[in-house]
């Protein structure tokens, strides 16, 4: 367990979790076998939910965690095995306002925060930077299992939720059970982003051109502009989900917060390059670099319909996974695969506690 004293030494005054981190690239662990439990049981069924079955969380909290105090949902026995969801952009903790109850059903105890500048989490000084590089997002997270007295759990995510549950799972595997993964290996590597995409994929980006622009910055500071760009994101990456406006609604407020935009902003031209990280946080940068191995339990799920999913059905990623490993194809659902699928996400999570 990292305490807050030591969460403040791993933010860039120590050096112990920086050997830790490189100590996860070290071995390849078991291949994978089916999900049972340890009397050989298989994984129960979770049961097939529509999207949209629930339309909010029956307990909203807050506590201080690192550099921020962290608005979540909690949902199941307060002392089950937790399990951490984890949303993306432009969404919120809605996206398993269905994965939530499931999990709890199964004896889970789930915990969902919204991310930095989103939501009810708020800077606790107005003077910390609005970082949204990878590594920092991932500190969050650490913070919020250490305030929360969570040692380890399964780590469940999308879009950015994906990329800070698999830097977790490579730099601090000790505290991840297992990891549930949409679009499988997403770690940055700045350099690399460098490399011009085909065309196609180029135009699926647009956003992340848009905001690198004063044009872009301006759009996200104005708030119905910002309502309305997420909104169209929405319906371009998820074209068969016929989500309605109050399904949306309800997520958008959490881009009221008043750190919304420049958090946004600061991720899309960090990821590029334009934008400049804290050098506190290089040692986690330089080892995300190497591409590092996961070595937790991990299910990667691919969406057939989201424009961001690789070609290949998961095999320009499937080196980077060497522990107990499945991959799944979603058909016909789009890019935010909790809210879309929930049953199916669910089901990746009560498997993967068992591979």
């Amino acid at each position: 367990m990292i305490s807050r004293r030591t969460f403040n030494k791993a933010a860039g005054l120590g050096t112990g979790v920086a050997a830790a981190s490189l100590t996860a690239l070290q071995g390849i662990p078991n291949a994978s076998a089916a999900p049972r439990g340890s009397d050989g049981s298989p994984a129960p069924t979770v049961p097939t939910v529509a999207p949209g079955a629930h339309t909010s969380f029956a307990h909203l909290k807050r506590i201080r965690a690192g550099v921020l105090d962290i608005g979540y949902a909690e949902a199941g026995p307060a002392h089950g095995p937790a399990v951490i969801c984890l949303h993306g952009w432009p969404y919120d903790i809605h996206s398993f306002v269905d994965v939530a109850p499931l999990l709890a059903a199964q004896g889970y105890r789930v915990i969902v925060p919204y991310l930095r500048g989103h939501g009810t989490t708020t800077f606790l000084s107005t003077r910390t930077f609005r970082n949204a590089q990878q590594s920092v997002i991932a500190l969050d997270i650490i913070a919020l299992m250490d305030a929360l007295k969570i040692e380890r759990a399964v780590l469940a995510g999308f879009d950015w939720g994906s990329r800070t549950a698999d830097i977790i799972a490579a730099l601090w595997p000790e505290r991840v059970t297992g990891l549930v993964s949409v679009s499988g290996y997403l770690i940055t590597n700045v350099a690399a982003q460098k490399k011009p995409l085909p065309p196609a994929a180029e135009h699926n980006w647009w956003y992340q051109y848009y905001f690198s622009t004063e044009r872009g910055r301006l759009a996200m500071a104005d708030e119905q502009n910002r309502h309305d760009l997420c909104r169209f994101v929405w319906q371009t990456v998820s074209p068969t989900w016929k989500f309605d406006d109050a399904t949306f609604e309800r997520t958008a407020t959490a881009f009221e917060n008043p750190d919304n935009a420049a958090i946004v902003i600061h991720n899309y031209r960090w990821r590029l390059g334009l934008a400049d990280g804290e050098r506190r946080y290089d040692r986690y940068e330089q080892v995300l670099a190497t591409r590092p191995v996961i070595k937790v339990p991990t299910i990667t799920l691919d969406a057939e319909r989201d424009p961001f999913t690789a070609p290949g059905n998961g095999a320009t990623y499937r080196d980077r996974f060497v522990g107990a490993y499945e991959h799944r194809t979603l058909h016909g659902i789009g890019h935010n695969v909790p809210q879309e699928a929930p049953s199916a996400f669910a089901q990746a999570v009560v498997d993967v506690d068992r591979l």
